[in-house]
């Protein structure tokens, strides 16, 4: 009887394998995680959650532009936003991108604020009807724990070279000029956005002041308003992206590569870590 179980148990294992095998090989038909391809093949680009940092972005996109195999790239975003630096170092990037290959933004369910600003890079973007996306606006959230402060009995002292050098001190309250100055900014931040906008999508400058409220848009509603070029789902943005290459086949490579459980605990952190530097950081592009 043991013995039949144990031949039962080995046999559902190999089956188990080679299942598995066939995965891995009718995945790879379909998405090379590597970079060593040998045929035309089109980039896929995933954007994913909030933007605290550029670097592993800025790497994948020259890899895009240096890979002769890779004709055309599909950036695939779902991000409701985040640092401003960032969102403008990756535009910039797509930007250069799309001057050596096509480049096809598709919007996932979220492509907001920062994750607008970043499709702008592409030669055309794509929405799903539901899609949200737009949220035109820069925001500044400064905490101010200076009553929990003082019921803790803790107090601070601040000795700086000029007037504005502790603004957004989260140990007290702007002063008036302080929040002058700091609107001026966010201002200033706005108008590059919008500035942005006016240039890539070809709109006037009035009406994109008017959608700069910070109000967010569904695809339907943005494909309406001229912020976006066409509805539809990934798919679609990868047909278009062969189309604008002359390609009718082609392997799609995905970056970044999926990573083991180890490397995806250690993201976790660090990723963590950027979210809570960016509270203390806080001029970011909004999100919903």
């Amino acid at each position: 009887m043991k013995r039949w179980l144990l031949y039962g148990l080995s046999f559902l294992g190999v089956v188990v394998l080679v299942f598995a095998f066939l995965g891995v090989i009718g995945g790879f038909l379909m998405f090379s995680r590597g970079r060593s391809v040998s045929g035309p093949a089109i980039g896929i680009l995933k954007i994913k959650g909030i933007l605290v940092n550029s670097d592993n972005y800025l790497k994948y996109l020259r890899d895009l532009e240096k890979n002769d195999h890779i004709k055309a790239v599909v950036v695939r975003i779902e991000s409701p936003g985040g640092s401003v630096g960032v969102a403008q170092e990756i535009y910039e990037e797509l930007t250069k991108l799309r001057k050596v290959k096509p480049v096809v933004v598709s919007m996932g369910s979220v492509a907001a604020s920062g994750g607008y600003y970043i499709s702008l890079g592409g030669n055309e973007i794509f929405a799903l009807p539901g899609t949200i996306t737009g949220s035109i606006g820069v925001i500044m959230e400064i905490p101010n724990f200076q009553k929990l402060m003082k019921k803790l009995g803790i107090q601070t002292e601040a000795i700086k070279s000029g007037p504005y050098k502790d603004t957004g001190a989260f140990y007290r309250p702007l002063t008036k000029k302080e929040r002058e100055y700091l609107q001026k900014k966010v201002d200033e931040i706005l108008m590059q956005f919008v500035n942005t906008i006016v240039k890539e999508r070809k709109l006037p400058l009035e009406k994109v002041k008017e959608l700069a409220d910070g109000r967010f848009f569904t695809g339907q509603e943005a494909k309406k308003l001229g912020l976006i070029d066409k509805l539809g789902d990934f798919w679609d943005a990868v047909d278009e992206a062969k189309k604008l290459s002359g390609l009718k086949k082609a392997v799609l490579v995905e970056y970044p590569k999926k990573k083991g459980f180890l490397s995806k605990l250690v993201e976790e952190k660090l990723y963590i870590k950027r979210i809570w530097g960016m509270l203390f950081t806080p001029l970011y592009l909004a999100h919903p």
